[in-house]
């Protein structure tokens, strides 16, 4: 999802398989969408990002896709944002889930995120439009950066807020131990940009860089006082870490949306009803555990999607 522009675009210029994808062939039938096979004759492509959310959240709609009646390609997987953004942008794949945050910021060029998330989508939607990209209805799922603790010293500092942390960071400014991304580190709405918004001064010394899966053993471990997270991980749950509250409102908004190229949409207006359920059920909550089947348990993404649609009973099996 947060992926530096130039290296987003240099995956673009090298193809990001977006010309590949194999039929998605799971036997199911409608459940509480679907019913009547709205999309029957439809041919769809659906595509997603490289990582495992993004890869639940695209078989999720392939599955409804599937259920309403529409043979399926799955073109999900394509590595950086910037891949499977312009796939739908240009046609060679019809939708896929994006974040109102990435698009605000990454796509369309804004520096400042808009701290209501509705107002977010919004201009998000209306910016997208001359570009031939149709946002429906938003999700609760939101996927933005967070700080997380252990249980330990959450009972040592018991901070619950990054205005709390901040305040730790004057007071006891050896407490505030950070594990973060480097990417992280020097970004403007990562960081630097919290750290100024809450008047918060970190030593460099007390901040170590390393790769996001090592972030969380070293949290959990109590390595670092603070790592930095995923608000929709699901090792936030299996590792019982305490994700920090963002009282200020300084990250954007990552809300995922599906996002349809405007001609399919215009062609087949029932994806939009066909979807719409299944969005409204997502949220922080639900991301987690999904993403915890495949990060922690091993699972295969596309099958943990398809569990709990039939879970859910948005389809059945046939």
């Amino acid at each position: 999802m947060r992926l530096t522009l130039a290296a987003a675009l240099l995956a673009v210029v090298s193809g990001c398989g977006l010309t590949s994808g194999s039929p998605m062939v799971d036997d199911v039938e409608p459940g509480t969408i679907g019913r009547g096979k709205p999309l029957e004759g439809a041919e769809l492509t659906v595509t997603s990002k490289e990582f495992t959310e993004q890869l639940i959240l695209g078989a999720i709609m392939g599955i409804a896709f599937q259920a309403a009646g529409a043979d399926v390609v799955d073109r999900t997987g394509i590595q950086g944002s910037v891949g499977s953004r312009e796939a739908v942008v240009k046609g060679e794949a019809d939708a896929g889930f994006e974040y109102t945050g990435t698009a605000w910021i990454t796509y369309q060029g804004n520096t400042r995120p808009i701290p209501d998330p509705r107002e977010q989508w919004l201009a998000v939607r209306d910016a997208d439009a001359k570009n031939g990209v149709t946002w429906l209805e938003p999700s609760e799922l939101n996927n933005t950066y967070a700080l997380a603790m252990n249980q330990a010293n959450y009972e040592r500092y018991r901070t619950r807020t990054l205005s709390e942390v901040a305040e730790l960071s004057k007071t006891d400014p050896g407490a505030v131990t950070l594990c973060v991304e480097g990417e992280f580190a020097n970004r403007a709405d990562g960081l630097p940009g919290m750290e100024k918004a809450y008047g918060m001064s970190v030593p460099a010394g007390n901040i170590t860089q390393m790769d996001s899966g090592i972030i969380y053993t070293q949290t959990a471990k109590g390595a670092c006082t603070y790592g930095e997270v995923y608000t929709t991980d699901g090792r936030i749950k299996s590792m019982n870490l305490v994700v920090m509250e963002d009282d200020r409102k300084f990250f954007p908004n990552y809300n995922a949306a599906p996002t349809v190229n405007s001609k399919t949409l215009e062609k087949w207006p029932a994806i939009a009803e066909v979807l719409a359920p299944v969005t409204e059920k997502l949220d922080n909550t639900v991301a987690q555990t999904l993403n915890a089947r495949v990060d922690v348990d091993g699972e295969d993404p596309h099958q943990v999607a398809l569990d709990w649609m039939v879970a859910e009973g948005f389809v059945t099996e046939g």
